[in-house]
């Protein structure tokens, strides 16, 4: 597929999009014809046949896996995934694919002697998996295809690579619009939005794993910030991390910064019950934020809307409308999560009331 990259500004951050006016057309399996890839770490893989059986593994699969099931190829095609610890993701995809309890399931990682006796026409991993998992897949002669998933820009070329892979540009390009018109509109809210104006934000991923309770800030150039950045806020962490991973930060930090508003991820339970509690915190209850009632709880259903995940434009556009409310007057946010779901998934209003509402989680 030629694609011209298009770039757009959107409060000072520029996001690049993608006009697919040249299409690849489905390639016909009757025709012997060879599929040529060119995955995210830039490497041309030549696949022999149209792939039939696709295996999903290693680290952060759950996003892989989300982003694959845009496409209703997937319900036949993906033989197995990882062994998954979260009920909620897999009470998602079921919807999505009433198989899934028939396939396979990795432990660890998936390795060779995992998924050699599938008998695989391609694995697809993320790119950090491939010194560890991908280089002795190859090894063994099985094809593999990475992806990124990680930015904005990364996530909508991505969704090529799964079109070409799952013999469906035209999903492809259905899909990339989404976002695009997305994108757009929120660009075009936010289009006079002065460095003045944007408030100074802090988002922080919470946990309480082993009984202690920690606040982490994201890197600069990870999903959450650039969020943030995107939705018109200036995040006050962005100079002081590296690319390392999550950094923990102190309460004092927390204090110094003196953000006017601050957002809580909380990946293991309701974002909101975080808040709730903070509220009765004496510490934060100091926090001018806090005083405010500038304290939210990040949007979730299945997963958290801040992750590299496909409902990462949802978590941008209700960010968007949480830090420049004046600007989105017009925006329900339940009626964009009935939107998403029909579109990107094919689920009906009633399934998305019955099984999504319900499931949803943070400030709404």
């Amino acid at each position: 597929m030629i694609r011209a990259n298009r770039w757009i500004l959107v409060c000072g951050i520029l996001i690049c999009t993608f006009s697919l006016s040249v299409t690849i057309h489905p390639l016909d399996a009757s025709a012997n014809e060879f599929l040529l890839i060119t995955d995210a770490l830039g490497r041309q893989v030549q696949l022999e046949q149209l792939p039939e059986r696709i295996v999903i593994a290693g680290k952060a699969f759950h996003g892989i896996a989300d982003a694959v099931y845009l496409f209703p190829e997937a319900v036949n095609k993906v033989v197995a995934m990882p062994n998954n610890a979260a009920q909620s993701f897999e009470n998602f995809l079921a919807l999505l694919d009433p198989s899934l309890h028939e396939k396979a399931v990795l432990e660890g990682l998936g390795g060779p002697e995992q998924i050699a006796p599938l008998k695989p026409d391609v694995v697809v991993m993320k790119t950090f998996m491939k010194d560890q998992v991908g280089d002795p897949l190859e090894q063994v002669g099985i094809p593999v295809v990475y992806v990124e998933l990680e930015t904005p820009e990364q996530y909508l070329n991505d969704l090529v690579i799964l079109g070409q892979l799952l013999n469906n540009p035209q999903r492809a390009q259905e899909v990339v619009a989404y976002y695009e018109a997305n994108l757009s509109r929120i660009n075009v809210k936010l289009a006079d939005l002065q460095e003045g104006e944007m408030p100074t934000v802090l988002l922080l991923y919470y946990s309480d794993r082993g009984g202690s309770v920690s606040f982490n800030v994201a890197p600069a150039s990870w999903m959450q910030t650039r969020l943030v950045e995107m939705g018109g806020g200036h995040p006050v962490w962005a100079e002081s991390t590296d690319s390392g991973g999550w950094m923990v930060v102190s309460f004092e930090q927390i204090a110094a910064w003196n953000p006017e508003q601050i957002y809580m991820i909380d990946y293991r339970g309701d974002s909101s019950d975080v808040v709730v509690n903070l509220k009765q915190d004496l510490k934060w209850r100091a926090l001018p934020a806090v005083q405010a009632n500038e304290l939210y709880g990040f949007p979730a259903d299945a997963f958290s809307w801040d992750q590299s995940d496909p409902r990462w434009i949802l978590g941008l556009t209700w960010l968007s409308a949480t830090m420049n409310p004046e600007r989105f007057s017009d925006l329900d946010i339940i009626e964009e999560v009935y939107t998403f779901f029909e579109q990107m998934y094919g689920l009906d209003r009633t399934t998305i009331e019955a099984q999504i509402l319900p499931t949803l989680k943070g400030t709404l």
